[in-house]
């Protein structure tokens, strides 16, 4: 396409530290997630955590008592509660994990939705790479958040206070060590998990422009490998690789500094809470009883309290895909049911006083570009590359929309119609025709809403000139094409391009210079099969070759986004000496 490309753009924000509790509830909301799972969830986890609580006060009871004799049932009980928790907890993680299984997969099932639906001009400026790194990698971030994170920090949550509650029941004392302790602990990891989090954050930019540079790397391999460009490509997806792998170390060296501190820390308060205990057992105020349970407990708090850090530092790189992934939500969409229906039949095509840009302060790429196409009739656009003519199809497309002027069917605005039926009433054939990977019985019925039958298919294929070919492949309509058509040659590729196009029977056909890169017998074979589907339709052409548009109705020529002139061929051969230099120096006359 004849345009101008805006540079990549990728939206970074710098993490604000402050987590988008409302922004977040929104996005899951959207997703219409299994409440239930997570609230049934919660409530065995809460369950099996107080069970585990309940385990060091009987223990307590059970160890005072063995001065006398074993209480068997008490040793029971606390066994049951063992084994009951480990069995509550495990159908908890199981519902919880099954939670945020539903939510992650309605999510990018809500952003792929998204995806499809987005305007060209975003498709223009985005990598494809970057799209699906928010499809993967950032719906996974906010999968672990709701998944196992802030179930985790629930249950812990409940553990610590419990656990601290029944301590200061039982020895004020030495809760009160705990209270000044633990927040101490906290107070040193503090700069380590912020570092950790920024880190994270970091790394998911930097992943999602590795996967960016590899997925265009990839699509274009044969451009790669017939420019010789392998060192090139090699050196630059190494360079991505070496950014994410510094990232990766700094992020390491922070984890790996996170857990020794934590552990220390507490090791420290474990160790300062133990000797004191046996300084109390020691002078009589304790009995040991009281002094292992408190230990089950301090260790109990252990847990929570790392299980609390990570939770901070995962809902740090939770809210940056967050807002990624909400950016991308909240780009604007093609409208494709909005209006209503609109029969192109009998109506003339038009453009009236049309600029457009690709970039809002860019520069005019159309400007105050006029023509007419009237039921039935071939009009031929023809001019120097990057005069705008491929853009003119865009907007007949309504890929973008003109920034002053109109394109008119009949006296109404094309913006007012229905864009679904809009498109389904247009047929496109373009120099490199896109063909998808799968069959050829996919392509050729790609994007309808009915069923075809063989014979319709092959039908078709032979108004198409192309039903020879097809026959002769070993699994006819269900050939394997490759990925981007690798299988089928150009002039293979256009004549199902152009059996798509008989397919669906459209009532305008642009033909953006379908034959401009054929061999010669490849091009009479195509040309054929064109002028069999330009029969009764409205026809606009974009050609490089004088065969294509000279028998044209009426040819526009078209010169640095403006319209020099038009008429026949003879008369602008006549009348303009634009183009009648043009035809000498193209077509070699």
């Amino acid at each position: 396409m004849e345009r101008r490309m805006a540079a990549p753009r990728t939206v970074k924000r710098r993490p604000t530290g402050k987590f988008d509790v409302k922004g977040f509830l929104r996005l899951i909301r959207r997703t219409k997630p299994k409440y239930w799972q997570l609230w049934v969830g919660l409530l065995l986890g809460l369950l099996a955590t107080g069970a585990q609580l309940a385990v060091p006060k009987l223990a307590q009871s059970l160890i005072n008592g063995l001065g006398h004799a074993l209480n068997r049932p008490l040793l029971i009980t606390v066994i049951v509660l063992f084994i009951v928790s480990a069995l509550v907890s495990a159908v908890s993680g199981a519902l919880l994990g099954f939670f945020g299984e539903n939510v992650v997969a309605r999510l990018r099932e809500t952003l792929w939705q998204k995806l499809v639906r987005l305007r060209v001009s975003y498709f223009d400026n985005v990598k494809t790479g970057e799209m699906t790194s928010r499809l993967v990698n950032d719906t996974m971030q906010i999968k672990n958040l709701l998944a196992n994170s802030f179930p985790q920090m629930v249950t812990s949550l409940l553990q610590l206070v419990g656990a601290l509650v029944i301590m200061l029941i039982m020895d004020w004392r030495m809760t009160a060590i705990m209270f000044i302790a633990v927040p101490l602990v906290m107070l040193v990891m503090f700069p380590i998990m912020r570092q950790s989090s920024k880190i994270g954050h970091q790394r998911q930019d930097a992943m999602a422009m590795l996967s960016g540079e590899t997925d265009e790397t990839l699509s274009e391999i044969r451009l790669v490998k017939s420019s010789n460009a392998e060192d090139y490509e090699t050196q630059s997806g190494n360079q991505q690789i070496q950014s994410l792998y510094r990232i990766g170390l700094r992020e390491a060296i922070y984890d790996a500094v996170a857990g020794p501190v934590m552990t220390t820390s507490m090791l420290a308060v474990f160790v300062g809470v133990l000797a004191y205990a046996a300084i109390r057992v020691s002078a009589g105020t304790m009995s040991m009883g009281t002094m292992f349970s408190f230990m089950m407990y301090l260790f109990q708090i252990i847990g929570p309290a790392g299980t609390l850090a990570r939770f901070f530092t995962d809902l740090s790189k939770a809210n940056g895909s967050t807002e990624r992934v909400r950016d991308l939500l909240n780009e604007p969409e093609e409208a494709l049911t909005a209006g209503a229906p609109k029969s192109v039949s009998d109506e003339t095509l038009a453009m009236k006083h049309v600029d457009f840009a690709y970039e809002d302060e860019g520069a005019l790429v159309l400007h105050d570009v006029n023509f007419e196409a009237k039921p039935n009739t071939v009009v031929a656009f023809a001019g120097p590359s990057g005069g705008g003519k491929s853009t003119i199809f865009g907007l007949l497309e309504r890929y973008y929309q003109p920034k002053n002027g109109q394109v008119t069917l009949g006296e109404a605005d094309v913006q007012d119609f229905n864009l679904s039926d809009w498109r389904s009433q247009i047929g496109y054939v373009s120099q490199d025709s896109a063909i998808m990977a799968g069959t050829i019985r996919h392509n050729l019925t790609y994007g309808s809403d009915r069923e075809y039958s063989d014979e319709e298919l092959w039908h078709v294929l032979k108004l198409a000139s192309a039903d020879r070919f097809v026959r002769k492949m070993a699994a006819g309509l269900d050939t394997q094409v490759g990925e981007r058509g690798v299988k089928v040659s150009g002039g293979q590729r256009q004549r199902l391009a152009i059996a798509r196009a008989f397919l669906r029977d459209p009532k305008i056909l642009l033909l953006d210079e379908a034959t401009a890169s054929l061999d010669s017998e490849s091009e009479a074979m195509v040309q054929q099969a064109l002028a069999e589907l330009m029969k009764g339709r409205t026809t606009l052409i974009i050609a490089h070759r004088l065969s294509t548009i000279v028998d044209a109705d009426n040819i526009y020529f078209i010169e640095d986004g403006h319209v020099s002139g038009h008429g026949t061929h003879q008369e602008l051969m006549t009348s303009l000496p634009l183009y009648r230099d043009y035809v000498k120096i193209q077509f070699k006359e």
